[in-house]
């Protein structure tokens, strides 16, 4: 058997594959794993049926089909009020994902610097890995999980290339505000850093907060690769079709990358998505979908000993576990699972350096039912 040095040595299994694996096992209520468990919309099925039926099952140009591109072109003038070239400055990917991997392999070179907020996505720090960089991480406050804009500026060196970025927050449920732009701004103008911003729940905010996406601000715009994910949006996981938004030489570089790595992304689905994009209410009316969800949820907790912190966007909840268990976040969500028959996911795995803020994430995309029986699990054992 060859032997070769792995590139990501402490690198395993997700926890949130870990945690859905561990549900399925003990025949838990899975409220850990971020995907909803009802279905999207019977019109886009359709729309996906049809363009299957109509013989479009071959490659789609690399970049994305035209008209998909058109679309996204559109929905983000009329929602943001910015225009993205649909040629030259947008590309449709393989989920959000991909769109980050590939965006840290466009403009990260050995030992360059990338510096990562944390608590962090898992998926961040593996593609700096593997692509020979180095993962800065800084840390919001660990209080209010507010940024840190001196630690930033702070942790900026000769050899820093990108600040990744995350609004609405997974897991914490936080949204960047107007003055969160503004010290951003300040930090990258005059500079040559990348942000790399992942704005996946940008349509599940609540409260009336809108989301600030990095292209409505003309010094951010040209710093950045904003990507968004049609999974999330749409209630389509599975389909993992994302896209990015990028000034036309950021484009060019992740299409570079792009082509070697995916080529193209699922045609049929693409024209679904073309179409379906034409009715903007579909995402127009996500925040008053999740916040229904988001206070439906609140609502059942409040007679349960979890400390509820604020959400403002994503579909997560974080909860403080110190009232019912002295144990760490790893070790309480494992023994949840095991014997009060609810999945959760600990916070701790979101931090590089290990952190005990006895905080777990649960995730409302679910039906009322299954939210119902989760809570109801929790309230049995906990009195």
């Amino acid at each position: 058997m060859p032997f070769f040095e792995s590139k990501m040595p402490s690198v395993g299994d997700s926890i949130f594959s870990k945690m859905s694996a561990l549900a399925l096992q003990h025949g838990a209520v899975n409220l850990s794993q971020g995907f909803p468990n009802y279905d999207c919309s019977e019109l886009l099925q359709n729309l996906v049926v049809e363009a299957v039926r109509s013989q479009k099952n071959q490659y789609a140009p690399m970049a994305g089909l035209p008209e998909l591109r058109a679309q996204i072109a559109q929905k983000t003038l009329s929602h943001y009020g910015v225009a993205y070239c649909p040629n030259d400055e947008i590309t449709v990917t393989v989920g959000g994902t991909q769109a980050i991997f590939t965006a840290v392999a466009a403009v990260v070179h050995a030992q360059d610097e990338v510096i990562i907020i944390e608590p962090a996505y898992d998926s961040y720090e593996p593609a700096v890995l593997a692509c020979g960089g180095k993962a800065v991480f800084v840390p919001l406050n660990p209080h209010s999980f507010e940024y840190d804009w001196a630690a930033v500026a702070a942790a900026i060196t000769p050899r820093t290339k990108a600040i990744m970025l995350n609004s609405p927050h997974n897991p914490t449920g936080k949204m960047m505000d107007a003055n969160d732009i503004f010290c951003l701004e300040r930090i990258v103008q005059n500079t040559n850093l990348v942000l790399i911003s992942d704005e996946v729940y940008e349509h599940i905010t609540f409260d009336g907060v809108p989301h600030l996406s990095f292209c409505q601000s003309e010094i951010l715009r040209s710093h950045s690769f904003v990507i968004s994910s049609f999974g999330k949006t749409y209630h389509t996981t599975g389909w993992k079709i994302g896209y990015c938004l990028a000034p036309a030489y950021f484009t060019q570089e992740f299409r570079k990358v792009h082509q070697f790595n995916v080529f193209s992304v699922n045609t049929p689905m693409q024209h679904a998505l073309a179409e379906f994009l034409k009715q903007p209410e579909h995402y127009q009316n996500l925040p008053d979908f999740y916040a229904e969800k988001r206070n439906f949820f609140r609502d059942l907790m409040q007679k349960t000993p979890f400390e509820l912190l604020p959400c403002s966007g994503t579909f997560f909840q974080m909860a403080n576990y110190a009232a019912v268990s002295e144990l760490n976040a790893m070790d309480f969500a494992h023994w949840l699972v095991r014997e009060v028959g609810v999945a959760v996911v600990p916070i701790s795995p979101f931090y590089k350096q290990k952190t005990e803020q006895k905080l777990v994430r649960f995730c409302f995309a679910k039906t009322p039912e299954t939210l119902k029986q989760g809570v109801e699990k929790l309230r049995q054992y906990f009195g």
